[in-house]
């Protein structure tokens, strides 16, 4: 909460349940974006290319992964992370996007008025 108070961006990693406990936490400070991969063939060869998980949790993973991926409409975005510069990109394009949002500008009020005083 202190970064977000101090007008930083806060990026999570975490699966949905960890999403939902966000939205009932800062709904209005949140935007969600579900990242899915290109195939669940790609998904497996991604799980063990990083040699982080023996072969039996890559299994669990995989087995996991029809019902993770069904939540991906109660995100506000979606990513399908084909190329990882690529899907980068769109997540700053998000960020931005986001950013630009008139409720999200502080100050604008004062400076349209501004504006339409001639300042």
């Amino acid at each position: 909460m202190e970064a977000l108070d101090s007008g930083k961006d806060v990026l999570f990693d975490i699966d949905w349940q960890g999403t939902q406990q966000l939205v009932e936490k800062a709904r209005a400070d949140l935007v969600s974006v579900f990242i899915l991969p290109p195939s669940t063939t790609e998904l497996e060869k991604r799980l063990r290319g990083r040699a982080q998980d023996s072969p039996e949790v890559v299994a669990i993973r995989m087995q996991r992964a029809p019902d993770e991926m069904s939540h991906f409409p109660e995100y506000d975005y979606i990513i399908v992370n084909r190329d990882v510069e690529k899907s980068i990109e769109m997540a700053m394009s998000i960020l931005q996007a986001e950013r630009l949002k008139r409720e999200r500008q502080t100050g604008l009020g004062e400076f349209v008025k501004g504006l339409r005083e001639g300042r």
